[in-house]
Parts: C-alpha cells; sequence; structure tokens
C-alpha cells in the first residue's frame, strides 16, 4: 500500500485531471441519485469508494476527503490524523517522528500539490474532522453539496 500510495502523489496532477473527470460524472448523475436516494446509495457507493482510495491513497474513509487540496496525500494517514500541515516532529529527509520508516504525508503532500494546477488548495485550512462521518462515502457527499449549491445559484440567477 505504501508504495502505491506514494505513486499516486508522484502522479498527482494526472490524478487531479480524472478526478475532475469523475466529479462532473458524478454531477450530472446527481438528480440519479436523487431519485433512488443517497441514504440507498450510501453503503454500495462507501465499499467501491472505500476499494479504490483504499489502494491508490490508503484512504481510512473519513468522509471528508482531502485529497485534491492536500497533493493527494491523505492526512489522515498521518499517525497523528493532523490535517493542517506537518507536526514539529519531521525527521531529516522528511520522515515522520512517530513512524521513522515513512515519509511524513504532509511532506509528500507538498511535493504532491506542487504538480496540481490546484496546489495552491494546500494552503486552505481543513476542518477538524466530523467522526459522524467516518466510514461514509465522500463522493456522494460531493454530489449531494455541489448539486444543491448549482441547483441553488440557477434559483438566485433567475430571481436576478
Amino acid at each position: 500500500m505504501y508504495a502505491l500510495r506514494k505513486w499516486s502523489v508522484r502522479q498527482a496532477r494526472l490524478l487531479e485531471a480524472s478526478y475532475a473527470l469523475f466529479e462532473r460524472c458524478l454531477l450530472a448523475a446527481a438528480p440519479l441519485f436523487e431519485r433512488i436516494g443517497y441514504e440507498r446509495l450510501e453503503k454500495p457507493v462507501a465499499a467501491v469508494e472505500r476499494v479504490v482510495k483504499g489502494a491508490l491513497f490508503d484512504c481510512q474513509m473519513c468522509g471528508q476527503c482531502a485529497l485534491s487540496s492536500t497533493g493527494m496525500s491523505c492526512p489522515m494517514n498521518c499517525p497523528k490524523e493532523i490535517r493542517n500541515g506537518p507536526c514539529g516532529g519531521v525527521r531529516e529527509g522528511g520522515y515522520c517522528e512517530v513512524k521513522p520508516e515513512m515519509r511524513c504525508v504532509w511532506v509528500e503532500g507538498w511535493e504532491g500539490a506542487s504538480r496540481m494546477r490546484q496546489g495552491d488548495a494546500i494552503a486552505e485550512v481543513q476542518f477538524a474532522v466530523d467522526y459522524r462521518l467516518i466510514g461514509r462515502s465522500s463522493w456522494l457527499s460531493v454530489a449531494r453539496e455541489k448539486s444543491a449549491a448549482g441547483v441553488e445559484r440557477a434559483t438566485e440567477a433567475r430571481k436576478a
């Protein structure tokens, strides 16, 4: 898993472009998801997401994915679960103080972000993990939130 996780960071730009395409597909499918019901879709979609993101990113299924903001390096792989940058214990060469055989996920994240078009997103503050969302699909959350925002913008535009 660790080798594939490091590959994902090195391929951050490719994965960023792939996710942008995937997100468009999610948004196009949002009306269908709405009809079927997000709660009904949660278990099967989360299972697929767990397999795909688990393989590529060693995803911990926090339900609040930040990969597109963290250079394709999952901050939940930090032994301290720090979501906003490295702790003060990064060792020489960028290695973790808790797991010395592992490079700091944030050192990896900054390297991945430097390869991405939206690499400056790594500077955005990530909210603390909402533990109620652990195990839930972040893909469905994105579809629900962004499609709702699109509907809201369209409604405001019609009023103007």
